[in-house]
């Protein structure tokens, strides 16, 4: 695998500009100081209480997110053009989904294969012409970004996968700034840094936006599967953030096709759910009977047009893997534009040709489930030993359709303290980008670092850190 990208020292070894000024708090900073901020920092993630379920892990299901103090810093030109690149990507990915849910184009037109769509798991045939307010599905997408040296750009940004079902992770963005801000107020005296704090703002507008034709006053809740679910924080923190009700299946009841929450003082109308639930739970009477979680009515009020869900239900059909690979054609389709931001190279191992090579070369690359998340369900070839390599080419033979690939791209890397010192860990970025009556996001988002000594492996469930994103505002 080449060498990685460095986002703070170039390949000569020179800090980069907008990392100039941090490089310098660094070296004048004496190391018992940093070093008692950072045990300051984990003190307080204890107290607030965000944490994460670490499946597989003997000591308990939840643990502290490591937060490293190292932000992930990017200049106002980079984010520009990845700004540019997430709206333009966003803007196709709810035309498409509106489209297969009515006219299906994109089929006529034999830009996607029908079978691929209509035979796909995350397919909702309960949607087809379904109409949603403002025709947006996916009003919160977190969509994940990788930087890596290729041939012709030094640290170009490719989308790694789109998620646009319950995209999780905002929470520790926000709480990540606020630990800088408060450990280090003198970093942010130096340079003008684009802030995020607004983001319960931007996301309740957001929300309130799409809410059915006629609400004077919109009422938001967030829905949650409950207590024991490995996000419980964030749904609890955003609902606070907001301003709004975190309510749970039982708190909700339908009478004529119009959602309630039950109050202390009698129902009250519900006009948009910001929903936490995946589809197959959200209504017992629609789709999964033995769910215990859902609300019973909920989709037929939708499809009524009396509240609104975000997400949609069915736009798990544009985060699928497979989809993935088709997104750069939905965008020449849709916005009549190419890609501002690539694709990382898929095979898709449904097709014959694609499969015989990543079976030859199973060592050299990534394998990930068509419908797995959080890390799970994947095969890090460059990483794994001949019997975990055996094991999963019989999986992948015995079901391709099942499985994508990925080159082993080189991930960017950012210095990130470790038990030995500083040293550089893999990282990734989630932005948030927020869809409704305009399309909207903070400068940023959520950096995830790999702490094991050459991982690529990010994400929190499978024992990431996270650290503050950065964006200079000049």
């Amino acid at each position: 695998m080449p060498a990685a990208f460095d986002e703070m020292n170039d390949a000569q070894g020179r800090v980069r500009e907008s990392y100039a000024n941090f490089a310098q708090w660094m070296a004048t900073t004496p190391p018992e100081v940093i070093a008692r901020k950072r045990a300051e920092a984990d003190l307080a993630f204890h107290r607030v209480g965000i944490t994460f379920a670490v499946y597989g892990e003997d000591e308990g299901k939840e643990r502290l997110i490591p937060f490293d103090i190292v932000p992930r810093i990017i200049s106002a030109k980079e984010w520009q053009r990845v700004e540019s690149g997430l709206r333009q990507r966003v803007k196709a990915l709810n035309a498409f989904i509106h489209d297969v849910y009515h006219d299906q184009e994109i089929i006529k037109a034999g830009r996607i294969p029908a079978q691929q769509i209509l035979a796909n798991s995350q397919f909702r045939k309960e949607m087809i012409g379904v109409d949603v307010p403002g025709n947006i599905y996916a009003h919160i997408a977190g969509v994940d970004l990788v930087r890596a040296d290729t041939a012709n750009v030094s640290g170009e940004y490719f989308v790694l996968e789109d998620n646009l079902r319950t995209p999780s992770g905002v929470s520790y963005m926000l709480e990540d700034r606020k630990m800088m801000m408060r450990l280090f107020p003198e970093l942010f005296a130096r340079q003008a840094i684009a802030p995020v704090e607004h983001y319960p703002d931007m996301l309740l507008n957001n929300l309130r936006s799409v809410a059915p034709v006629g609400s004077n006053d919109p009422n938001v809740v967030v829905l949650t599967p409950g207590q024991f679910n490995s996000a419980y924080f964030e749904h609890a923190f955003l609902a606070q953030q907001m301003g709004v009700e975190l309510v749970e299946g039982n708190d909700l009841v339908v009478r004529d096709n119009t959602v309630y929450m039950r109050t202390t003082d009698g129902l009250r109308q519900v006009d948009v759910i910001y929903r936490r639930i995946d589809d197959d739970y959200l209504d017992p009477l629609a789709f999964r009977k033995d769910s215990a979680l859902g609300v019973p009515g909920l989709f037929a009020a939708y499809c009524a047009g009396r509240v609104t869900l975000a997400n949609a239900v069915g736009t798990g059909i544009a985060d699928d893997k497979a989809m993935y690979i088709h997104v750069p054609e939905m965008i020449r389709f849709y916005c009549g534009e190419e890609p501002i931001l690539s694709n990382v190279p898929t095979w898709e191992l449904s097709k014959p040709d694609d499969l015989r090579y990543v079976l030859a070369h199973l060592a050299e690359v990534v394998v990930k489930e068509v419908h797995g998340s959080g890390g799970y369900g994947m095969l890090v070839g460059p990483t794994s030993s001949k019997d975990e390599l055996e094991l999963f080419r019989a999986k992948i033979i015995a079901d391709p359709a099942r499985y994508i690939a990925q080159p082993t791209l080189a991930l960017s890397t950012c210095p990130t303290f470790v038990e030995s010192g500083i040293a550089p860990r893999h990282i990734d970025l989630r932005p948030y980008v927020l869809s409704g009556k305009d399309v909207s996001m903070v400068p940023g988002g959520l950096t995830r670092v790999a702490l094991k000594e050459g991982s690529l492996v990010v994400n929190s469930s499978q024992g990431g850190g996270t650290k503050d994103t950065w964006v200079l505002e000049n």
